[in-house]
């Protein structure tokens, strides 16, 4: 059963999928969603992944941040602290849902997709929460998610190298001064830009959940990424039990056409029986 409604909130209404299983409740599952037009591009995949986690007994809640889908607000408008802000809102709202209120030992689990990985970490910083994370193709880096993102102006434009040199420093000078920015069509502003900029994948102290993380590959791929392997080599040794797979399948966030990766909601349902224990 899924359910669409507005959770009320700051400054106008969050638009909110709740996704419900038919029988018995296994816990619930709060998504994370990524950046600009990577949102867009996975809203097919993240549906499907609802779905069927709800079909295994999962209820999951999908929220549009603060100025993007239908959600109250301009993307112009969006501060990093705004998208905190609504990751605890749909944390709360999880918090007192009946299923939940029903058995307090049910579990919850933040699940995230690509840049939605900095969202939650710096959340749970802020917030002193330390839930099960179940980390689609995580970005690790947000300095370096934030650069990429600013390139495409200069890539847009098709500019010779030392021309986008010169375009990219402009933006960060602007952004500097408190200046919205355009990239790709997305007014960008300097609240947004300097949160993500600071932030980086990093789990609290004393963070004793499990972590399962999950990217995607060519069938012939089966080595993490650098970053991830990194990150599973310091959460490892910093005693937190964390799995990582790659999974065969499309980028789907990133594709020119709408694409899924069928084998990534399998391999996802596998990891939730692990993150439930």
């Amino acid at each position: 059963m899924r359910e669409a409604f507005f959770l009320d909130a700051p400054r106008g209404g969050r638009f909110c999928l709740a996704t419900r299983p038919a029988g018995t409740s296994k816990g619930a599952i709060l998504f994370v969603p990524p950046f600009a037009e990577e949102l867009n591009k996975s809203r097919r995949m993240v549906a499907l992944a609802a779905g069927a986690f709800a079909r295994e007994g999962w209820t999951v809640l999908q929220m549009d941040c603060f100025g993007c889908g239908d959600s109250a607000g301009d993307f112009s408008d969006a501060s990093w602290k705004d998208w905190i802000q609504d990751l605890g809102s749909g944390w709360d709202w999880l918090q007192q849902d009946g299923t939940q209120r029903a058995s307090a030992k049910l579990p919850l689990v933040l699940w995230t997709l690509r840049s939605g990985s900095l969202l939650a970490a710096d959340w749970m910083h802020e917030r002193g929460e330390c839930p099960p994370l179940l980390i689609w193709q995580p970005v690790t880096s947000g300095k370096q998610h934030l650069t990429q993102f600013l390139r495409l102006k200069a890539a847009n434009e098709m500019l010779a190298e030392s021309d986008a040199r010169q375009v990219m420093a402009s933006i960060r000078a602007a952004l500097q001064r408190g200046e919205n920015v355009e990239v790709a069509g997305y007014g960008l502003s300097p609240a947004l830009a300097s949160g993500m900029d600071a932030a980086n994948l990093r789990l609290p102290a004393g963070y004793a959940a499990p972590v399962a993380i999950l990217e995607l590959g060519s069938a012939e791929r089966a080595d993490s990424s650098p970053a991830v392997a990194s990150l599973t080599a310091k959460w490892t040794a910093a005693a937190i039990r964390v799995r990582s797979e790659v999974v065969a399948g499309p980028g789907f966030w990133q594709t020119q056409e709408i694409e899924t990766a069928p084998l990534l909601i399998e391999r996802s349902l596998g990891m939730l029986e692990y993150l439930a224990q």
